[in-house]
């Protein structure tokens, strides 16, 4: 029969068995104590002061302040009548004293002295040569004088002629121009009355026309185109019979049914 050894092997969970049991133990012992313990301790006392409520009080009654007394009326007292006192008896003025004796009774003025009347000496008479020479020359210019004057006369005389004849030469120089615009006119056929149209003429020495300005209408439209027509197609217009009687700017009145 065959012998079976056993061999002696050591458990590993066995010592770990070991601790966990003892330390189980030491505490199941120590909550023993601690739970022994805290049921032998007494109590503490709690003090309780108890203090009585104090009653709720009543509400306040608020009463209203009493009115305080009117004022009595001030009474007015009757002011005093002004005392009218006696006026004084005016004073009599004290005498006015003598202006320092009349300021020594004045002393008089010197008197002006007279002035010196200035000596008029007698004029020289003339001799009877120095009375012909002075009659001689105030003839003379009396005689100028009338010389002048009837130069005079005569300049203003042959200056009215001389205005005269160029007024004549101007009126038959315009005559002839407005013969000339009568036949280029051809006059419109609603004119009524005899209106007049007067236009502004710039013209050359030689006549030709530059331009025509109307300077005051007829009323008429039409007529005023016509005349203005008829004095362009005037050009060149008339000279006129003296030569000073030119006029570069003419001044034309023209009336349609004048002769």
């Amino acid at each position: 029969m065959n012998a079976v050894f056993f061999e002696d092997r050591e458990d590993p969970g066995r010592k770990a068995s070991a601790v966990l049991a003892a330390v189980v133990h030491v505490a199941l012992i120590v909550l023993l104590v601690y739970g022994i313990r805290w049921q032998t301790r007494s109590p503490e006392a709690v003090e309780v002061e108890l203090v009585r409520a104090l009653p709720t009080p009543a509400p306040a009654v608020v009463t209203p302040p009493e009115p305080e007394p009117a004022p009595p009326p001030k009474v007015v007292e009757p002011r005093p009548e002004p005392k009218i006192e006696p006026r004084p008896e005016p004073k009599p003025a004290p005498p006015a004293k003598p202006d320092i004796a009349l300021k020594e009774k004045e002393k008089p003025k010197p008197k002006p002295e007279p002035k010196p009347i200035p000596k008029v000496e007698p004029k020289p008479v003339p001799d009877k040569a120095s009375r012909q020479l002075m009659a001689e020359a105030l003839k003379r210019e009396q005689q100028q004088l009338e010389a002048r004057k009837a130069e005079q006369e005569l300049a203003q005389m042959k200056a009215a002629q001389s205005a005269s004849a160029r007024s004549k030469a101007t009126a038959d120089y315009i005559g002839k121009i407005r013969g000339k615009i009568r036949g280029k006119i051809v006059l419109p056929h609603n004119i009524q009355g005899n209106p007049q149209a007067i236009f502004e003429v710039i013209q050359l020495p030689s006549g030709e026309v530059l331009s025509v300005k109307l300077l005051k209408s007829s009323g008429n439209a039409s007529l005023d185109a016509a005349i203005e027509r008829a004095i362009l197609g005037s050009s060149p217009l008339p000279k006129p019979d003296q030569p000073d009687a030119f006029d570069r700017a003419l001044k034309i009145p023209y009336k349609p049914y004048d002769e």
